[in-house]
């Protein structure tokens, strides 16, 4: 019954996330995200059950017809939506909250061979751009933000957004309730050369003061 109702809630969330999902025929037969979803709810649960060899082929099949490779031993939550797919890809310790959106690109991984706990663990309703890499085992905190092209290397704080290469926090601008504005992330990098630049005004300005000549009556 648990998975069941995991399944409705993946299929459910799609409505609410896709403006482009119209019927659910259309997202049963075209969705290669929920394709992916619902092949890891099986593949892992033969993983949990110590079966060897076809979780990680039915995690090799959904990737040959989605293009997202997600390993039979990552932690999904109920109501992850991955958007569009192609190349998305998370790894073994990866565990992901329940209600995250995921865009195509994005890679959930470590950063070399080390073993135990490698991957990322990503918080509740957190929303992870195209193409943003978060590497190694961080922790990205509830309703947090990646923003697409993005590489985190560190901690998320829960209600921040994290932009750039590497990703810079911001903690002032991320809202719950507006998950797919994107063109509202801010820009971290020219924030920091616009601080320049004034600083920059501001020496010339002084410098320019201290060589006019003295007044001399």
């Amino acid at each position: 019954m648990r998975a069941w109702e995991t399944l409705r809630e993946d299929f459910r969330i799609i409505f609410e996330r896709d403006p482009a999902a119209r019927n659910w025929l259309e997202v049963v037969c075209c969705y290669p995200g929920f394709h992916a979803i619902v092949c890891h709810r099986l593949a892992h649960w033969l993983h949990t059950h110590q079966v060897r060899f076809f979780p990680r082929l039915i995690s090799h099949i959904a990737r040959f017809f989605t293009g997202v490779e997600i390993h039979p031993g990552a932690q999904i939550g109920q109501g992850v939506f991955i958007d569009h797919g192609m190349g998305v890809v998370i790894g073994e310790t990866a565990i992901v909250g329940d209600y995250t959106l995921i865009y195509q690109g994005v890679t959930l991984g470590g950063t070399g061979k080390e073993t135990g706990k490698r991957h990322p663990t990503v918080g509740a309703h957190v929303v992870i751009g195209a193409g943003a890499k978060v590497l190694g085992n961080i922790h990205i905190g509830d309703y947090a933000r990646i923003g697409a092209g993005s590489i985190v290397l560190r901690h998320v704080p829960s209600h921040c957004t994290a932009v750039g290469v590497p990703g810079r926090n911001i903690c002032r601008t991320n809202t719950p309730d507006c998950p797919l504005e994107h063109g509202q992330m801010p820009d971290a990098e020219a924030t920091v050369i616009r601080t320049l630049v004034d600083r920059i005004e501001q020496l010339e300005q002084q410098l320019q003061k201290l060589q006019q000549p003295a007044y001399r009556e």
